[in-house]
């Protein structure tokens, strides 16, 4: 139960803040936000699973409000409150401004810091090594240095040498001024397998002081791929014990698609035997480094497990290249509902089984080095190369196992996307196999919600149609006892900030004439004199009407055309010099951009931004639906194009005392049943529809 004393806390902070932020306005919204997610971490809705799911919208002050609702609670618990995001821009926002601001005016006595995985800082011991090694030392040194470092590489790690050694730089690629090119980057950078924390070479590497710096912390910020990575190696390896921790998934609407992600696998058959070979050849190099009898024997097994695998690949080979499968234009073959063929089942169960049995024998000779490095047998500067290039295996392997244990598993178990793409090079082709999960609720539901301490996933977009099913379904989350669902609106005034135009048109968006129509009807939308921004749903359709719409002599900015943050940056210089500003761009641009005010007052949606279902991935979830006598479009197509249109619509608007106008051109919303009830989960704008 949430206590009178910390009921208190909450609001004299809410005060303490509040009369501190230079446009703080009094929100209901936001006030009952707090509320709910005090209530909701201190138990009071259910004992043991205390989660809340938040759809909130521009403007409510999400952030402010789970720092409110959730930070004062799990200090009290003594509890991490870790907070997970997917977009770096939402990761410095917390960290540079958000976080700050709160400690210096909450009152409360806390320590934060982002974490980010090893692979963003370098190894101290290994930047020694590459810069006081030649040019040859430095090739043996990381095997996939395939040639010398250019003069201008060996410059900047000569750079990165000085400042790091001299105390100018703490080792974090994300902090250096210049790009870092990436064979440097790939010489130096910390990797889990060589950079072990109980060899003193290691243990003040920036990597290893940031994890020490880490349980230190109150609040940690993270990306929801850290996150994934942490759950995948059994919770509080990485970050702290899930049990012990308060989570805050931000931008929350990524995380089914990024856990599908993280769970699939994929590999070639010909690209695998080449590296096995190899492998066989290292082992027998690291056999004789190591101290201990017994690495004689792993050796000796390693290389009969990877004679056994090669042997089943390339049976498998074999098979592939007799088979009659029908191709796609791509190259493609998916397997129907993930089921593949009795002679490929049975391989995978060998090849299973032989690189799991590689995988053991390998981490006990790398687990062999590292002991003899401790106990002083063997030096480190012989040890590092050599456990650097086994974590490269051992990660291989790991990957090759993972795709051959679920091809072993067949149809067993949760449904699985899995697929064949046939790879043509000059001299030779090879077929590259992938695997992935369908559904990945079950991984989170088991994985972080019966495990986590309490949990606030927000969003401004979660609801599909008006409600939480699809999102719940997709996250592990449906009929989980104690699960709360709040939908806070935005307090924007939609009906006076702007109108939502949708003009007559008798092309259908499916038809080959619509790229025309939009060319010609699209210069009519649009106000030169002020901030346009133009949202087409693929790149092809928006090329053909940039080139006919220059051809009218229109000054466009296109995505793809210069860096993002080029884009931008020209869009704002244009709208300052008082030229007005048209800027053309597809999906990626409908979230996470933030032209507030008069950089934006002129938003033109081409179509209704379905998803064409042509990735095996989306073949086999629409299959899978169907399969269960469900209807594909209705139940994953409409509701995910739901969602990107509110997106693409939340452009607009930023600040409660922006103006502007959304123009769609997609007749559908007013010709299809479906469109009514797209058109009701958006934002209660003043319509204007011309039908």
């Amino acid at each position: 139960m949430l206590s009178d004393a910390l009921k208190t806390t909450i609001r004299k902070i809410h005060k303490h803040v509040a009369d501190n932020l230079s446009d703080y306005r009094p929100r209901s919204s936001q006030n009952y936000l707090v509320a709910e997610i005090a209530k909701t971490l201190a138990g009071e809705y259910h004992k043991k699973q205390r989660i809340c799911v938040i759809e909130a919208g521009t403007g409510t002050g999400k952030s402010l409000a789970y720092c409110l609702g959730a930070l004062p609670l799990a200090l009290a618990q003594k509890k991490k409150l870790i907070i997970s995001t997917a977009t770096v821009a939402l990761q410095e926002q917390l960290i540079s401004k958000e976080l700050p601001f709160f400690k210096k005016y909450s009152g409360l006595d806390f320590k934060f810091d982002l974490v980010k995985g090893r692979q963003r800082y370098l190894c101290a011991h290994k930047l020694h090594n590459a810069v006081n090694g030649d040019n040859q030392t430095q090739m043996d040194f990381m095997p996939t240095l395939t040639s010398p470092l250019s003069a201008m590489e060996t410059k900047c790690l000569q750079q990165l040498y000085d400042a790091y050694t001299n105390k100018k730089w703490q080792g974090d690629r994300d902090s250096w001024a210049d790009t870092i090119p990436v064979r440097v980057w790939g010489l130096i950078a910390c990797d889990k397998h060589a950079c072990q924390r109980q060899m003193k070479a290691h243990q003040t590497c920036p990597f290893q002081l940031a994890r020490q710096r880490l349980m230190q912390m109150d609040v940690l910020v993270i990306n929801h791929s850290l996150l994934l990575a942490d759950l995948d190696l059994g919770g509080g390896k990485i970050l702290p014990e899930p049990d012990n921790s308060i989570y805050v998934i931000d931008e929350a609407h990524h995380l089914a698609h990024i856990t599908r992600d993280f769970s699939s696998a994929a590999a070639t058959i010909k690209g695998t035997i080449d590296w096995l070979d190899k492998l066989t050849k290292f082992s027998g190099k690291m056999a004789k480094v190591l101290v201990g009898q017994k690495a004689i024997g792993q050796n000796f097994k390693l290389c009969d497990s990877i004679n056994d695998a090669n042997k089943d690949l390339k049976v498998v080979r074999d098979i592939l290249d007799n088979a009659n499968f029908n191709y796609s234009k791509d190259d493609t073959y998916r397997f129907e509902h993930g089921e593949i063929p009795e002679s490929l089942h049975a391989k995978a169960k060998d090849i299973s089984e032989a690189t799991l049995d590689a995988l053991r024998c390998l981490n006990k000779m790398h687990d062999t080095l590292v002991q003899d490095v401790s106990d002083g047998d063997i030096k480190p500067y012989v040890a590092d190369p050599i456990l650097g290039e086994s974590g490269h295996y051992i990660n291989r392997l790991e990957q090759l196992n993972k795709l051959w244990y679920s091809y072993a598993t067949k149809g067993e178990g949760t449904p699985h996307a899995r697929w064949i793409k046939r790879l043509e090079y000059k001299n030779h082709h090879d077929h590259l196999l992938s695997d992935c999960p369908i559904e990945v609720g079950y991984y989170l539901k088991d994985k972080l919600w019966r495990q986590c301490a309490g949990a606030v996933l927000c969003s401004a977009t979660l609801t599909a149609l008006g409600s939480f099913d699809h999102f719940a379904y997709e996250s592990g989350l449906t009929k989980e006892e104690g699960v709360k669902y709040l939908k806070v609106p935005s307090p924007f005034d939609y009906p006076n900030q702007a109108t939502l135009h949708i003009p007559t048109s008798h092309i259908e968006p499916t038809d080959k004439e619509f790229s025309d129509h939009l060319a010609k009807v699209l210069p009519d939308h649009l106000n030169t004199q002020h901030a346009n921004l133009v949202l087409f749903a693929s790149y092809w359709q928006m090329d053909h009407v940039v080139k006919a719409l220059r051809a009218k002599h229109l000054d466009i900015l296109v995505q793809g055309e210069m860096s993002r943050e080029a884009l931008l940056k020209q869009h704002t210089k244009n709208i300052d010099a008082g030229k007005g500003s048209i800027l053309f761009g597809t999906q990626s641009l409908s979230e996470g951009l933030d032209l507030p005010g008069k950089y934006l007052e002129n938003l033109v949606i081409t179509k209704i931004p379905f998803a064409v279902p042509t990735s095996p991935i989306e073949e086999a979830q629409a299959e899978f639906v169907q399969s269960k006598g469900g209807n594909p479009f209705l139940s994953i197509t409409v509701p995910d194009a739901a969602k990107k249109l509110v997106q693409s619509c939340g452009r607009l608007l930023r600040k409660e005392n922006d103006q502007g106008r959304i123009t769609i051109l997609d007749r559908r919303l007013v010709t299809k049943r479906y469109g009514k009830a797209m058109l009701d989960t958006l934002p209660p704008f003043k319509r204007q529809i011309d039908y």
